[in-house]
């Protein structure tokens, strides 16, 4: 007795291209179980707001608030770009173990695996910026208006588009566990360039640098509601990396598809 064909063409194809909420607690879970990830981008932006924004002259005016709160949101800027590019690097991972392989056996669409994994870094993002803004409120110091704190709040998250993309594009280059080694050192040295760590002199020779690096354009989005300030240069600066960022990404991710 002979087994009938299957007609490739019939297949149903999944809605959404297979997005689905399941793969997203999956993968959210999964990701939060990572220790690494914990310490990283949860415990250590949080201290290093609250060694840095306990020294001298955190009470000092800046823009709508104070010294304390200018110190806040650029930790949790470093914290969400450090855990969204952890959550886009992901795909590295899933490379070396075949993972990534045995799903593009199934009906789930590339562009929508993609998708899931920028989803997924936004959301941690967002637990990452919560974290130092409940620290921020706890340790009491920084201070500006509510509406600043929640406007600053979703202007970082919308910030870490451009290192989820980096992250990805990262996962796609290189192989396995090498993504976070590059990506981490990466973001710190990104942060003491973009004007995040530490304040750079407008006009000076660092702060010429400074503007052409991908942390200098989201560290003065993400601060705009509290300086009241948002150069041109700063929104093309950003603009210009999540588009470098995502082509990257796309390039790579065809690139290793075409092997299949």
């Amino acid at each position: 007795m002979s087994t009938p064909m299957i007609d490739p063409t019939t297949r149903r194809v999944p809605p959404f291209g297979g997005l689905n909420l399941t793969v997203l607690r999956i993968e959210l879970s999964r990701m939060l179980r990572n220790r690494r990830t914990i310490v990283f981008t949860f415990v250590f932006p949080a201290a290093l707001f609250l060694a840095i924004g306990s020294s001298r002259g955190w009470n000092d005016g800046v823009g709508k608030g104070n010294v304390a709160a200018y110190i806040m949101v650029s930790m949790a800027l470093y914290g969400a770009a450090l855990t969204a590019a952890a959550g886009g690097a992901m795909v590295a991972t899933e490379r070396a173990l075949g993972w990534s392989r045995q799903l593009r056996l199934t009906p789930l669409n590339p562009a929508v695996y993609i998708a899931m994994k920028a989803l997924i870094a936004l959301l941690l993002g967002a637990v990452a910026i919560s974290v130092v803004n409940v620290v921020g409120i706890a340790q009491g110091r920084a201070s500006m208006p509510a509406h600043i704190w929640v406007e600053s709040a979703l202007l970082t998250l919308l910030c870490t588009m451009v290192f989820a993309a980096l992250g990805v594009f990262v996962g796609f280059l290189v192989p396995g566990e090498n993504a976070m080694q590059i990506l981490g050192p990466g973001l710190a040295l990104l942060s003491f360039l973009g004007n995040v760590f530490i304040p750079i002199d407008n006009g000076s020779v660092l702060w010429n640098v400074a503007s052409w690096t991908p942390m200098f354009g989201v560290a003065e989005i993400s601060r705009a509601p509290l300086t009241g300030d948002l150069p041109w240069y700063a929104v093309l600066n950003a603009v210009a990396w999540l588009a470098l960022f995502v082509a990257g990404a796309a390039w790579r991710m065809s690139k290793d598809t075409a092997r299949v």
